[in-house]
């Protein structure tokens, strides 16, 4: 398996032929830079909002990806997914943010999405033990870094990943980690083997 970053919460996951694209930028989004185009066979969407909805800069070609976009439970490609929808505010405007969490070559990986606050009772119990999260620490309209990373440790997963932020949240992130020395890389590359014995250590990806 292999994870780029493409900003904002723009995810790349590869797996042998198959790519999975995680919340695209949408063309009418007003974030100038907008990732890569590529071709995806499934692209999870969590908000129908334009910084994450993007299905269009993930259609490429013949490659017209399966859009998971809500609610419910879901089984493409070999991949098994859940989606939890959250009320959260995003400008202003009131929207559902599905929580998604999915196996992909045996490994677990939780997909916060735009989430604004902490999680219930019955979305913990859907989501369980993650192998990998994906949270966003930006503030604003969503988690602050502080909330980010209580929220992160309690999931109790192997790998925490950022998403949706500056500069500035995430050193408050890394400093309420005591990590404030993780170093960002290019791409992460990994098998199920390579998370055991980890316990939330974090990893910031490099937009690419």
């Amino acid at each position: 398996m292999v994870i780029s970053f493409l900003g904002k919460q723009f995810f790349k996951i590869s797996q042998g032929n198959l790519t999975l694209a995680f919340n695209p930028i949408s063309k009418e989004s007003k974030i100038l830079d907008k990732g890569s185009r590529f071709g995806a066979n499934i692209a999870i969407i969590t908000a129908n909002h334009p910084d994450y909805n993007g299905v269009e800069m993930v259609t490429h070609g013949d490659i017209i990806p399966l859009v998971i976009d809500g609610p419910g439970d879901y089984e493409v490609a070999g991949i098994f997914a859940n989606g939890a929808g959250v009320s959260t505010v995003l400008g202003g405007k009131s929207y559902i943010n599905t929580v998604y969490t999915l196996i992909a070559s045996d490994i677990k990986i939780c997909f916060l999405g735009a989430l604004s606050k902490d999680l219930n009772s019955e979305v913990r119990e859907a989501i369980g033990v993650p192998d990998i999260l994906f949270v966003p620490i930006g503030g604003g309209d969503l988690l602050s870094p502080q909330d980010a990373y209580k929220l992160a440790v309690s999931l109790e997963p192997s790998l925490i990943i950022p998403m949706d932020y500056n500069e500035a949240s995430l050193k408050i992130f890394l400093k309420e980690a005591g990590g404030d020395k993780v170093a960002p890389v290019e791409k992460l590359t990994l098998k199920k083997k390579d998370l055991e014995g980890k316990q939330g250590e974090i990893v910031v990806l490099q937009h690419a």
